[in-house]
């Protein structure tokens, strides 16, 4: 549903390095195979920002279409995990080739997976690539690695993973093309009463619950998942802006300056990038739970976690993990790269920093998690489940 007689035209934010996220509703012609029908104007504005001096990496979703296009008929026989992976490992190389085929400069595919952005050195070595491309002035076409990535297949983490790659390229924008104009205060689908709202100064929760699930059958994602991404963006200080990919005229407005759509601006101050990636990456199964000391003292932000505030290690995690740090109540305090392994943090749990040697026959190190690996959590999250 398109309402943009409503809509006002407002200027985008000044930008020179922008993630332009394209889902599957915009890519799979009538939940069939892939289409250059919407795809084209997005590869346009692309070009028209290369040619203006901009860089514009793609984070592109439809893999998993063009892979049941191209199964046809078998397609309905496997809906298990396994049969949607092997449809994304089918339909990646019809993926880029699209892209390709609308782009007079080399098309480069890259394939993130949660370990690529759990793992600092991986994290870093992805960044290096993705700045490398964009150097050669190629096009990087970014996507979870769908044939392995268990979560993205549940939960549409594509515009997750886009907020993801704003902050690792250093991003001035994020730009997210959907199916819809506008985050709106009800689904319009259902709604007719619903109307656009033109511009966020954050996404609150009031914001999240005017979200809905996911409104196509290609898709895995929703305006949920989009304004949890701009949230994401917005704590690198990057602003949103979703619109809909599916109106020239909208797409062709965005080359001049000017957004049809939903602006979701961003805090005025940058988060360090390297808490902003220990807040946001995915983090390993393992927990660290602590005592109400070390939790006020972790709060203040100047502490690392030692030994002696520590109760115990949940799940497996290694030395170098990301992984949660929780309080008796289950509370999430922080996150952070624990230096010991579980099985080692349980050894060391309630001792003192002086007796890891004397326990464990070496030592890296008098803290389990040095404060500079340690991000605190926003005050306004649930407890952990």
């Amino acid at each position: 549903m398109s309402m943009q007689s409503t809509l006002p035209e407002q200027p985008l934010p000044p930008w020179r390095r922008a993630v332009l996220k394209v889902g599957s509703n915009l890519l799979a012609a009538d939940g069939g195979g892939l289409t250059p029908r919407f795809a084209e104007a997005l590869a346009s504005f692309m070009a028209s920002s290369h040619a203006g001096g901009r860089q514009v990496v793609l984070v592109s979703s439809g893999a998993v279409a063009a892979g049941r296009a191209l199964l046809h008929a078998r397609a309905s026989a496997g809906r298990d995990l396994a049969a949607r992976q092997a449809m994304a490992s089918l339909g990646q190389a019809p993926m880029i080739g699209l892209w390709q085929s609308l782009s007079a400069r080399p098309v480069a595919q890259v394939l993130l997976t949660h370990d690529d952005l759990r793992n600092r050195r991986r994290y870093l070595n992805a960044r290096a690539t993705l700045l490398g491309l964009l150097a050669l002035d190629a096009v990087p076409v970014v996507n979870e690695n769908d044939t392995v990535a268990v979560d993205e297949l549940k939960l549409g983490d594509n515009d997750n993973l886009a907020a993801i790659v704003a902050a690792l390229v250093d991003a001035d924008l994020l730009l997210i093309a959907s199916d819809v104009d506008a985050l709106y205060t009800a689904d319009p689908r259902r709604d007719p009463a619903a109307t656009p709202i033109a511009q966020a100064d954050a996404v609150t929760p009031a914001l999240m619950a005017m979200a809905g699930g996911s409104g196509s059958i290609v898709g895995t994602g929703g305006m949920r998942t989009k304004l949890e991404a701009a949230e994401k963006a917005g704590a690198a200080g990057i602003p949103t802006a979703l619109f809909d990919g599916r109106n020239t005229a909208t797409v062709q407005a965005l080359a001049q300056g000017q957004l049809r759509g939903t602006l979701i601006h961003a805090p005025h101050t940058r988060m360090q990038a390297r808490k902003y990636w220990l807040l946001h990456a995915p983090a390993s199964s393992g927990r660290i739970r602590i005592d109400a000391g070390a939790a006020r003292a972790l709060s203040h932000g100047h502490a690392s976690l030692l030994p002696g505030g520590i109760l115990a290690a949940e799940g497996e995690f290694q030395r170098g993990d990301l992984v949660e740090i929780i309080d008796a109540s289950e509370r999430r305090i922080a996150r952070g790269l624990s230096q010991y392994a579980a099985v080692e943090v349980r050894r060391l749990a309630g001792r003192h920093s002086r007796e890891i040697e004397t326990l464990l026959g070496y030592s890296h190190g008098t803290e389990v998690v040095h404060r500079d690996d340690l991000a605190n959590m926003p005050d306004r999250l649930e407890p952990a489940a």
